[in-house]
């Protein structure tokens, strides 16, 4: 299913809609409202609202995604690193990795650095081709400190469920629980607009998407299904906040839910 485009820019792709009439906008076009937000048309009617207005002109891509763009380069400037410079992938994974015996030694900050390790250029490119597809939506809507904490709380709430659920000696690397948040953000997204076609057509997307990639550790038993768990679990609550917030304080309210959620995921490692 391709991407939905502005109903006003056909050159911009977006996966924000009004929530009235379902019609993609663009984050140039859409207009914050009381409850949802509106397009240029349905606002009309109703009164005119404060505008969200870009700090650049166009929104495809990378564009206005600079936390995207750096957990990104980071993942891929570890990797080529360890690659290409003897002994420095061993050096990575010991002060990185997610090594459960260590979290159990008091190392949890280990849940967060783990996003920047993979294991090898498959898990490498997964990673960040889903990174590359959805972040920039999630971070554009969300605010880029919003999209940070909740990515980094679905991260340490991966860790932490596979420290509790995994086996002790377990090491773990990937930023799969950052990337299934994101999953979880936008399936509530999809589910709060369910009634409009554009809604279905994202639930049906993300929830295929999420499907295949539930499944994965199934056929592949050196992924951490407790991770995607726990990273999904983050996404969900941090997008049902989200879609709760209203007026001028939500865009910097949005960093709260994933400070709280790598709060608790810290506090249950350490104290559980």
């Amino acid at each position: 299913m391709a991407v939905p485009v502005c109903y006003r820019h056909p050159d911009r792709e977006t996966w924000l809609s009004c929530s009235r009439c379902g019609r993609p906008v663009c984050t140039q076009c859409v207009v914050e409202a009381p409850v949802g937000q509106r397009c240029p048309e349905c606002i009309a009617r109703e009164g005119r609202q404060r505008n969200i207005r870009p700090n650049r002109q166009t929104e495809s891509g990378l564009s206005a995604a600079n936390v995207t763009k750096a957990l990104i380069a980071i993942s891929v400037v570890a990797y080529i690193v360890g690659f290409v410079l003897p002994g420095m992938d061993r050096w990575l994974l010991i002060r990185l990795a997610q090594a459960n015996e260590l979290v159990s030694a008091g190392e949890w900050w280990r849940m967060f650095t783990v996003f920047a390790l993979h294991g090898g250029l498959t898990h490498l490119l997964f990673n960040m081709w889903a990174l590359f597809v959805l972040g920039p939506q999630v971070e554009r809507a969300a605010g880029s400190l919003g999209f940070l904490t909740m990515f980094f709380g679905a991260v340490g709430t991966g860790g932490a469920a596979a420290y509790l659920l995994g086996n002790p000696g377990d090491i773990l690397v990937g930023a799969s629980g950052g990337i299934f948040g994101i999953f979880g953000v936008w399936l509530v997204w999809s589910f709060h607009r369910r009634n409009t076609s554009y809604g279905r057509a994202m639930f049906a997307q993300f929830g295929g998407l999420l499907l295949i990639n539930a499944a994965l550790p199934l056929l592949m038993p050196n992924i951490s299904w407790q991770g995607h768990l726990g990273g999904l679990i983050a996404g969900l609550i941090a997008g049902q906040v989200w879609e709760s917030l209203r007026g001028a304080e939500s865009a910097r309210l949005r960093a709260v839910p994933g400070v709280v959620i790598a709060i608790v995921a810290v506090l249950a490692v350490t104290l559980l």
